[in-house]
């Protein structure tokens, strides 16, 4: 199965932002949802929805996002995607291409993602910003299904902001060596992580039982979290940034 979906959304003469393009198809749907006229911040609102099963070996997914000046978007999952081996040979892919302009917001929320035993699979996530863009991603990836080891899997994630480098990251999961060394994930079935490019940035990193903050050299911010599940791992996140300075808008909301 291959699919791509587009995203477009500008801020219309009213302040609020508004969706002006909008493409998608099994398995993946995209579905706006009006908001409320009292939200403060104007954003345009839009769930993912996984409409068919995917991704299965020799999927490709393509997902493209693109916001305009002072526009902002919450882009949001609504269920937790289940990578599964396909009927032939090879490797399911999912690409994510976020580009913000100067001014605009993103706010990337998928739900997690669960590798099944036999799945092998790579995703790629690329955000592009301008100098006064922001952005927050989230990947929630949990390693098999109850009582299973997990298949293959390769995660890249790159952020870029006026063209430079804030954060190049691969994490490679499936080999039985790497997963029992304490070093790795020390055991943990669930990996949480957000990449956090906002207003301002941690001046130190912090860190407490299986989570950490550390400000990204160039500019932003990455949460890492470990737990045996995902409730555990995301509620553990929350603890991280907990200690970014921009806390207060970064408080997850139930849209």
């Amino acid at each position: 199965m291959r699919a791509t979906a587009l995203l477009s959304v500008e801020r219309g003469p009213s302040g609020r932002s508004v969706v002006r393009d909008l493409r998608s198809q099994p398995p993946m749907s995209l579905v706006p949802r009006r908001t409320s006229v009292s939200d403060p911040h104007g954003a345009a609102v839009v769930h993912l929805v996984g409409s068919a099963t995917s991704p299965m070996g020799g999927d490709r997914v393509d997902l493209r996002v693109r916001v305009g000046p002072g526009a902002r978007l919450r882009l949001r999952g609504t269920a937790a995607t289940v990578a599964l081996p396909g009927q032939h040979p090879g490797h399911s892919v999912s690409t994510v291409h976020i580009e913000v302009a100067s001014g605009g917001t993103v706010e990337y929320l998928p739900e997690p993602t669960v590798i099944s035993s036999r799945a092998d699979h790579r995703a790629e996530l690329t955000v592009a910003l301008d100098a006064d863009a922001r952005v927050r991603c989230r990947e929630t990836l949990v390693l098999g299904r109850y009582g299973e080891q997990p298949g293959p899997l390769v995660t890249t994630t790159h952020v870029l902001r006026a063209g430079t480098p804030l954060l190049r990251q691969r994490l490679d999961i499936g080999d039985p060596r790497m997963t029992a060394s304490t070093g790795y994930l020390a055991g943990a079935r669930v990996l949480a992580t957000e990449t956090v490019v906002w207003n301002g940035d941690p001046t130190e990193p912090s860190s407490g039982q299986w989570w950490s903050l550390v400000p990204l050299a160039a500019g932003g911010a990455l949460a890492t979290a470990v737990a045996d599940d995902a409730v555990t791992a995301e509620r553990r996140l929350a603890d991280a940034l907990a200690h970014h300075p921009d806390v207060k808008e970064l408080e997850v909301q139930h849209w």
